[in-house]
This record gives structure tokens, sequence and C-alpha cells, in this order.
């Protein structure tokens, strides 16, 4: 995987210099890219999938079961953006549809199968992609890398 800090100061985010307070934010947001990357080139290995139908698959695959409306509010657009969205979802066999348990007015949105297999060779991918980056630290220095970017991950998610 190609480096991704780029100068001492700045931060290039595609073709703009951003200028940082430090070193730490340039770690910082070379950790962004490096996330985004290994996200991108996953998504276009395993079939093109955009960004918007990976966060609907991933939020169906932590919810278990929702409805459009949650669906919606889960990743940030609208109902009827989410309808089409899920039009399209359920027309690649990711995502069933169907009639709620709990509303006969609703529809339920679940993942199906062929969805689930897609995110498990998404998030394979991508692991080995960062595990490509994590494999360039020196061995001996691996177990703390691992350790402070999962102090992070937990400061992330209180």
């Amino acid at each position: 995987m190609r480096s991704l800090l780029y100068g001492k100061g700045t931060a290039g985010i595609r073709g703009v210099q951003v200028v940082t307070a430090g070193p730490e934010d340039d770690v910082l947001l070379a950790l962004a890219r490096l996330s985004m990357d290994a996200s991108v080139r996953a998504s276009e290995d395993v079939g093109g999938v955009s960004p918007v139908q990976l966060r609907a698959l991933t939020a169906l695959r932590q919810k278990g079961e929702v409805n459009l409306a949650q669906l919606a509010e889960d990743i940030g657009i609208t109902v009827s953006t989410a309808s089409r969205l899920v039009d399209r979802l359920v027309g690649a066999d990711w995502v069933h549809r169907g009639p709620s348990a709990s509303n006969r007015r609703e529809l339920s949105l679940t993942l199906t199968d062929t969805g689930k297999r897609l995110l498990r060779r998404y998030d394979r991918r991508r692991v080995a992609l960062l595990r490509e980056c994590l494999d360039q630290v020196p061995a001996e220095r691996r177990d703390a890398v691992v350790a402070a970017l999962a102090e992070l991950t937990r400061a992330a998610h209180g």
C-alpha cells in the first residue's frame, strides 16, 4: 500500500493542501486516509459496491432488522432516498424486504445470505489491505501499534 504521509505540516486531500496544527494531526489524517483507501479498494474488489450501499448493508448487519425510516435515520439519508437505495439492494439480492412481524403497516428489511457473504468478503479484503500496512511495522512494535489503535477505537465508541 502506498505511503499516505505527504509532507510535514500539510495533508493533501484530493489535491487541496490543508495546514495542520502539527504531527498528531498529520498522523490522524494519514490514518483516516489509510482507512478510507482500504475501504474504497475493498469495495472495488468485491464488485464496486458504493459507500452508501455498504453503509446500509452494515447498518442492517448491526441492527438485524429495521424498517425503512430506521435505516434512513441510521445512515443519514431521507426516507425517499433510502427507498430507492433499498430497491437497488433488493434487486442485487443483498436485502430482503418483507412484512414486519410487529406492525402490518411497515416493511421489514434484513440482510439476505448473499448480502451477509458480500459483507464478509468486504471485511476480509479491508483487513487484508490494512494488514499489509501493519506488516510493514517492525515485528517488535506491532503489538504496541495494535494496542494503541484499540485504545483509539475504544475512545471513539465511548
